[in-house]
C-alpha cells in the first residue's frame, strides 16, 4: 500500500494508474455492451422465432376447436347423409388442434405456464371426439338421441376445451409480451458506461495537453475513436431494433390480437346458430348467445370495426371490410331462418342456416371466415417483417463490442506507454 501511495505521487505512477483505469473502463464498456445486447438479441429472436409463433399457435388451437364444434353441428343438421366437405373440415380441425397441441407440449415443461392447459386439452379432446362420433352414429340411424350426444359434446367443448385453449393463449401471449418488453428495453448500464469511458478519455487527453502542450496523443485518440464508434453503434442499433419491434407491435401484434378475438367470436356465434337448430325449440340460450356474440363482433365499435381501424394499409383493410359486409348478410339470413323456424318450417330454417346456396347463413359465415383468415395472414406477415428488422439490427454488435473494446484498451496502453517512455 505504501508503495502504491509512493508511486501515485510521481508522474509515471499517476500515468500507470490512469492507464489502468482507462483500459479497464473501456473494456468494461465493451463487456457490458456485449452482455446487454446479447440479452436483447436473444429476446428479439424469441419474439420472432418462439413466443409470438407459440401465441399464434395457441390462437389457432382455439379456432380449430371452435370451428370443429361448429362444423360438427352443421354436419349433424344436414342429416344422416352429411356433406363430405363438412366432415373433411371437421377432421382437419381436429388434426390441426392435435398437431399444434403436440408441438406446444414438446416445448413445455411441468413448471412452464400453459403446461396444465395443454394436459387438459390432450385429456379432453378424445372425450369430445368420442361424443361427436356417437352423435353421428345415432344421427345416421335417425335416432333422436344423437342430438343429446351432440349437445353434450358441445357443452364439453364450451366448458372444458375452449376455456383451456383460451387460458393457453393468454399465457403464451403474456410470454410474448415479456420477450417483446425485454427486447426493446434500453441498455442503460451500457450507455452510462460508454459515456463515462468517453468522459474519462476526454479528461485524460486534456490532462495530456495541459502537461505537455501536445494536442494529440495517437493512442488515446484511437481509444476515443473506438469508444465513440461503439457508443454510436450501440445507440443506432438499439434505436433501429426498438423501432422495428415497436412497428411489429403497432402494425402486427395489436391487429392480430383483435382479429383473433373477432375470429373466435365469429366461430362461437356460428356454433350457437347451429346449436339453436339442433336443440329444436329448446335453443333460446344459444340464440341469445349468438346475438350477444354478433354484437361484440359486428356492431359499430365491435371487434371487426376495431380491426379495421388498426389496419394501416389497403391490403389489411380490404379483407376486414369484406368480413364486415358478410357479417351484415349473415345477420339477415339468420333472421330469415329464425322466422322460418318460429313459423314451424324447420326444414326451411335448416336449409337457410347450413344449405349450400349463396343466400344462406353458411355462405355468409364462410365469407366472414375467409376474410378474417386473409387478414390474419397479412398481419402475421407484417409482424414478421417488422420484428425481423428489429432483430437483425442487433446482428454483429456483441462481437463488434468486444473487438472495439480491445482496440480501445490497446490504444490506451499504447498512448500511456508513449508518455511513460519519456521518463526513461
Amino acid at each position: 500500500m505504501d508503495r502504491l501511495r509512493a508511486a501515485a505521487v510521481t508522474e509515471p505512477g499517476r500515468l500507470r494508474i490512469i492507464g489502468a483505469a482507462l483500459a479497464a473502463l473501456v473494456l468494461a464498456f465493451g463487456a457490458v455492451t456485449a452482455w446487454q445486447v446479447s440479452d436483447r438479441a436473444a429476446a428479439a429472436d424469441a419474439v420472432v422465432g418462439r413466443s409470438q409463433p407459440l401465441s399464434a399457435d395457441a390462437a389457432s388451437i382455439y379456432r380449430s376447436l371452435a370451428d370443429a364444434d361448429t362444423t360438427a353441428a352443421g354436419a349433424f343438421l344436414a342429416g344422416g347423409d352429411e356433406p363430405p366437405e363438412l366432415r373433411e373440415r371437421y377432421e382437419r380441425d381436429i388434426r390441426t388442434a392435435a398437431r399444434l397441441l403436440a408441438r406446444a407440449g414438446a416445448g413445455s415443461r411441468p413448471s412452464n405456464r400453459g403446461h396444465d392447459e395443454i394436459a387438459e386439452l390432450n385429456q379432453q379432446l378424445p372425450v369430445y371426439t368420442g361424443l361427436v362420433e356417437t352423435a353421428r352414429a345415432n344421427n345416421r340411424q335417425g335416432l333422436p338421441l344423437g342430438g343429446a350426444y351432440l349437445r353434450h359434446a358441445s357443452e364439453r367443448m364450451r366448458e372444458d376445451l375452449l376455456p383451456a385453449a383460451e387460458a393457453l393463449h393468454r399465457s403464451e401471449t403474456a410470454r410474448f409480451r415479456e420477450d417483446h418488453r425485454d427486447a426493446r428495453s434500453r441498455p442503460v448500464p451500457a450507455l452510462l458506461t460508454g459515456v463515462a469511458a468517453l468522459a474519462a478519455l476526454g479528461w485524460a487527453q486534456r490532462r495530456h495537453f495541459l502537461r505537455t502542450n501536445r494536442v494529440f496523443n495517437p493512442g488515446l485518440l484511437a481509444a476515443t475513436a473506438a469508444t465513440t464508434a461503439l457508443l454510436v453503434w450501440l445507440v443506432t442499433a438499439h434505436g433501429l431494433a426498438r423501432s422495428g419491434l415497436d412497428a411489429s407491435d403497432r402494425c402486427g401484434a395489436r391487429s392480430l390480437q383483435v382479429l383473433n378475438e373477432a375470429w373466435t367470436g365469429v366461430l362461437r356465434a356460428r356454433g350457437d346458430e347451429n346449436m339453436t337448430l339442433v336443440a329444436r325449440g329448446g335453443g333460446a340460450a344459444y340464440e341469445e348467445s349468438y346475438r350477444a356474440g354478433m354484437r361484440e363482433v359486428a356492431d359499430d365499435g365491435g371487434r371487426l370495426a376495431k380491426a379495421l381501424a388498426l389496419a394501416d394499409d389497403p391490403e389489411g383493410r380490404g379483407p376486414v371490410e369484406d368480413a364486415l359486409r358478410a357479417a351484415a348478410d349473415w345477420r339477415e339470413h339468420h333472421a330469415a331462418a329464425r322466422e322460418a323456424e318460429n313459423d314451424g318450417r324447420y326444414d326451411d330454417a335448416v336449409a337457410l342456416v347450413v344449405g349450400p346456396g349463396r343466400n344462406t347463413a353458411r355462405s355468409a359465415f364462410d365469407a366472414v371466415d375467409t376474410g378474417l383468415a386473409e387478414a390474419v395472414r397479412h398481419e402475421q406477415r407484417e409482424f414478421e417483417r417488422a420484428a425481423g428488422r428489429g432483430r437483425d439490427a442487433l446482428d454483429g454488435l456483441p462481437v463488434g463490442a468486444g473487438a472495439l473494446a480491445v482496440l480501445g484498451a490497446a490504444g490506451v496502453v499504447l498512448g500511456i506507454g508513449r508518455r511513460l517512455s519519456e521518463y526513461r
